[in-house]
């Protein structure tokens, strides 16, 4: 058996949900088809597709070798096409996980521009704060804030964005105003906590001020693993929260759906960072699209600067 001529006739007969028309596809009889996957199902010794008279589906295994065999002959294209020295247009499947509000609220409205540049490349896009194992997950790279702790991945700073403390009115009516981290020590105030996805850790808040560094823990009524949930619940007025001040939250500032407190305590800067695996082939599109998302980033923080919040 040919594993890569297996592994390319299984491609297809999965993309075209047909033996048949794979078989047509390729000039080739449908039993020569049929024995190909067969003896890949052999080989690997797992079930790929499931047949029936009317429907032709994958199993759970198949589906898993699928997308690691259509990165890998993606990734096989891309490196015939260097040793022989032609300029190939990336193409082929790209799998990103980013926070929910990144995805929502600054690389969607961007990716119609993208998909312009490079219609042939096909992104699949998690969205998660979790840690990944990129590897093992097949995520070709990731967008995380906050600290790096896994030296075998490739990171670029995409900017950093000030942390602040803030509440809905509602809230600082009901409650008071916090004016000092005293205030916060008094069983007036409660938090919107930010927890770990990983380990449900919950974060405390983070303050500096000449030199002195101080986390406070406060009660929460909830909680929450997704910053945009977080925002939701502060604006209902369930607690103050210490949030990165992106574009979305300064709009929500602007509008007076939320207030700044505490200003004279700053809680720090959150980086925000591109991830991919650090390795000697780096795939043409994962390439791309870390250079594209560095630019989008640069006009968000530019924007930001310049006060127009996105």
């Amino acid at each position: 058996m040919d594993r890569l001529v297996a592994m390319q006739t299984f491609a297809l007969v999965a993309e075209l949900a047909s033996f048949s028309k794979a078989a047509e596809a390729l000039r080739v009889p449908n039993a020569t088809v049929s024995t190909r996957v067969s003896q890949l199902e052999a080989h690997l010794q797992v079930k790929l597709l499931q047949r029936t008279t009317r429907r032709l589906s994958l199993t759970e295994d198949g589906a898993a070798y699928l997308e690691r065999a259509l990165r890998l002959l993606n990734d096989l294209t891309e490196l015939e096409a260097k040793v022989t020295g032609e300029v190939a247009a990336p193409k082929g499947r790209l799998r990103i996980d980013v926070p929910a509000a990144a995805g929502r609220h600054v690389l969607a409205p961007y990716l119609p521009e993208f998909f312009a540049r490079y219609p042939d490349i096909t992104l699949d896009i998690g969205s998660s704060d979790r840690p990944v194992d990129l590897v093992t997950e097949g995520v070709d790279c990731v967008i995380r804030g906050g600290l790096l702790h896994d030296e075998q991945l490739v990171a670029r700073k995409l900017g950093a964005f000030e942390v602040i403390t803030c509440a809905s009115p509602a809230y600082l009516k009901r409650q008071g105003v916090p004016t000092c981290l005293g205030d916060l020590k008094s069983d007036n105030h409660y938090a919107v906590n930010f927890f770990s996805a990983k380990n449900s850790k919950t974060f405390g808040f983070d303050f500096e001020k000449d030199g002195e560094t101080l986390e406070v823990m406060l009660p929460h009524r909830a909680s929450a693993n997704d910053a945009d949930t977080q925002m939701a619940l502060c604006m209902q007025g369930l607690g103050l929260m210490q949030y990165p001040r992106t574009g979305a939250l300064q709009n929500q500032l602007d509008g007076g759906a939320l207030v700044q407190v505490l200003a004279p305590w700053s809680a720090g800067r959150m980086s925000l960072h591109v991830l991919y695996p650090r390795n000697h082939h780096l795939s043409s599109r994962v390439r791309v699209f870390v250079d594209w998302v560095v630019g989008v980033y640069a006009q968000m923080f530019a924007g930001l600067e310049a006060g127009q919040a996105l």
